[in-house]
């Protein structure tokens, strides 16, 4: 049986789509931080076998022997990570306002190059 269960995970709050997509994203957080760790502890090795400490001890323990699904759960469960709901649609709407200004500005700089254009060929209609 898993603990915790979902039902104390959701705490009636969430659905269990949420809850999967929060812990895979916690999991992918974990993963990251799992390779970072691991890659400034093998640039630390100096290549001395005597005075040199062993790499897996140069990375954080709950890291290196929990799978992050596992670390993402306890991290839920204890509040240290939490669910947003409505991230989802902030994000969607953030990209919206990004296209928006993207669009805007390539319409502004459409409307500066037909202006010198237009610049242009007066200039040489007055020659």
């Amino acid at each position: 049986m898993l603990y915790p269960t979902i039902d104390e995970l959701t705490q009636g709050k969430y659905n269990r789509y949420e809850l999967a997509l929060a812990t895979a994203k916690c999991a992918r957080l974990i993963t990251n931080e799992y390779v970072r760790q691991h890659d400034i502890a093998e640039k630390s090795i100096t290549g001395n076998k005597e005075t040199d400490r062993p790499l897996n001890t140069m990375i954080d323990k709950e890291l290196r022997d929990e799978k992050a699904v596992r670390v993402a759960i306890g991290r839920i469960h204890s509040g240290e990570y939490s669910i947003d709901p409505l991230a989802g649609e902030r994000a969607e709407q953030e990209a919206n306002e990004a296209k928006m200004a993207e669009e805007t500005a390539s319409e502004e700089a459409g409307e500066a190059v037909d202006a010198s254009v237009a610049d242009r060929d007066e200039l040489s209609d007055a020659e």
